[in-house]
């Protein structure tokens, strides 16, 4: 059994500017965890957004405390709690926090999170 806690994980700053702490990634995990994904914790600071961009891999966000707008294609949604997102691969995509405190999520990335696979994308007129 493997045990992994948000308290305590390190962080990076995500290409997209969310701060993340990779729960569970089969790459690091030296043949431990032969899953095809990964799982992220993620937060937004109040007032912020992610940056638009898009992955070659399909994403679920699922919402874990906080009030949110989600952007996909354009499509927007306001999200909150309990609820998950799906985001199909190549997707352009954002979350900006619309609440008070940090907009907290987990980002479920099929196949595993890559770095080289996520790609800014450039503002339009219809953000």
């Amino acid at each position: 059994m493997i045990i992994r806690k948000v308290a305590g994980c390190e962080r990076f700053i995500a290409p997209d500017g969310s701060l993340i702490c990779e729960l569970l990634h089969p790459s690091h995990e030296q043949g431990k965890v032969p899953i095809g994904y990964s799982i992220a914790h993620a937060s937004v600071m109040e007032g912020k957004r992610t940056q638009r961009h898009r992955l070659t891999a399909s994403e679920v966000y699922y919402i874990l405390k906080g009030k949110g707008e989600m952007v996909v294609d354009g499509e927007r949604q306001e999200v909150g709690p309990g609820e998950a997102i799906y985001i199909p691969p190549d997707s352009i995509q954002f979350i900006s926090n619309q609440g008070k405190g940090d907009l907290e999520f987990l980002a479920i990335v099929e196949p595993p999170w890559r770095k080289e696979n996520d790609y800014p994308s450039p503002s339009s007129d219809a953000e």
